[in-house]
């Protein structure tokens, strides 16, 4: 393996340890960072669809596993989103932090979209809330702390990225 291959993993495991550990004490779950979907992202962005979809499928039973209302709607959501993730970077290449940014806050948007709607456990007006006020907010601050992990490990993670 790789230098660079196991300072990627490194940081990614480095998120998902995060996730757990630190994200219950950054406030409301509504609106705190989503440490485990950037993880999600960020492999997406050097990897090809399939493994992006692969990726997100093992990240979203993860995210299932501790939120059993909905059990599946994380899988899929995750795994459409890691596959979109990584399609989309291979289209689109960007190496700006404004278009990563709003790439981190799209899929994080999509994410939750996805796994409100499969899921249906909630009445149409508190669905709405979420999507138009909650998940908003969490996509702010999952793609704030997303270019933040960009530029701070940017020589780890093998991105380049201008500002």
């Amino acid at each position: 393996m790789s230098q660079v291959r196991a300072r990627q993993i490194t940081v990614l495991l480095v998120l998902v340890t995060l996730h757990f550990v630190l994200r219950p004490f950054l406030g409301d779950v509504r609106f705190a960072p989503d440490l485990l979907l950037l993880a999600l992202l960020v492999f997406a962005i050097q990897a090809r669809p399939g493994e992006g979809a692969i990726a997100g499928f093992v990240v979203g039973i993860l995210a299932d596993s501790l939120t059993p209302v909905a059990f599946g709607a994380g899988a899929l959501a995750h795994s459409c989103v890691g596959y979109l993730a990584a399609w989309g970077k291979a289209v689109f290449f960007a190496e700006s932090l404004l278009v990563s940014g709003g790439f981190f806050l799209a899929g994080t948007w999509l994410r939750d979209a996805l796994v409100l709607v499969a899921g249906r456990h909630m009445t149409d007006s508190a669905l709405a809330w979420q999507l138009l006020w909650w998940s908003p907010l969490k996509a702010l601050t999952t793609a704030a702390v997303g270019v933040t992990i960009l530029i701070v490990f940017r020589r780890w993670l093998d991105v380049r990225v201008r500002g």
